[in-house]
């Protein structure tokens, strides 16, 4: 199977045209041409991750999150971002990202994030338009608004975040709201310091998201809207085991599948 064929595949799952305007998702290195036997899965394309997939004999590299967002004047050994280049084409290896698309596309990023907190009732948090699936037009945008099954101290919610996605912990803002019941979620996955007043606006009382600002987390707080930040990589390394089995069901053995193991970026001492 050519890579541009695994790309048609996962395109039908995330198209390129939900993506974020500012965004750079897609083939970013190497050829659209090559045969793909192995296709190695990960969140970010780090120097792990690149080394990981030249040691698999990787034909393909699929991440989330894109290794490029600005223009680039030069590809060479000298930054940290072209080394990565570099060392995918040398061992023509074609990478292609997923990033917004994902996160916005039904079925994907933030329907992924609101099935493993059972959220019901839910909607796009910032929506940015509607696909038809199955004859059925159905809404996508970035994150989720939703309601719990039952109300739960925020304090019950942190935990519960820690359990669904597997983490060993979570920062919460909002001391004073750590008792505060809470039935409607809002959710966002990644960076959700721009969703705070769209949170609010639609009546959530606790954001869970992977990624907020000092400033941003204490003005939400103050607002009366309590922030549970589970880390960027902590919410968002669901996308490399889903991928993994979309992938098996759709290429169906044409392409072994090899996945990141689970490997958290920060620690705490």
């Amino acid at each position: 199977m050519k890579c541009s064929e695994v790309i048609e595949i996962l395109g039908k799952l995330a198209p390129e045209s939900c993506a974020c305007d500012w965004d750079n998702p897609g083939l970013l290195a190497g050829r659209s041409d090559k045969e793909v036997k192995k296709i190695y899965i990960a969140l970010d394309a780090t120097d792990q991750v690149v080394d990981a997939a030249i040691k698999a004999g990787a034909d393909m590299l699929l991440t989330h999150h894109p290794l490029i967002f600005k223009a680039i004047k030069k590809v060479n050994d000298q930054n940290f971002i072209t080394r990565r280049l570099v060392k995918l084409i040398q061992a023509d290896i074609s990478y292609y990202a997923m990033h917004t698309n994902f996160d916005a596309a039904p079925g994907c990023m933030a329907d992924l994030a609101a099935e493993r907190l059972s959220l019901k009732d839910t909607e796009p948090l910032e929506a940015m338009g509607d696909m038809e699936i199955n004859g059925n037009s159905v809404a996508y945008g970035i994150g989720k608004t939703g309601n719990l099954a039952e109300k739960l101290t925020v304090k019950a919610l942190a935990e519960k975040v820690k359990q669904a996605f597997d983490l060993p912990f979570v920062l919460v803002y909002g001391e004073e709201l750590m008792d505060m019941e809470v039935e409607k979620v809002a959710l966002c996955p990644g960076a959700g310091g721009s969703v705070i007043e769209e949170a609010i606006h639609a009546g959530a009382k606790a954001l869970v998201t992977g990624d907020i600002s000092h400033h941003q987390g204490i003005d939400a707080a103050a607002n009366g809207l309590a922030v549970i930040d589970a880390g960027h990589y902590g919410l968002e390394h669901i996308f490399i085991a889903f991928m993994a089995e979309h992938c098996k069901n759709q290429i169906d053995g044409e392409a072994q599948i090899i996945q990141m193991p689970l490997r958290f970026p920060v620690q705490v001492w």
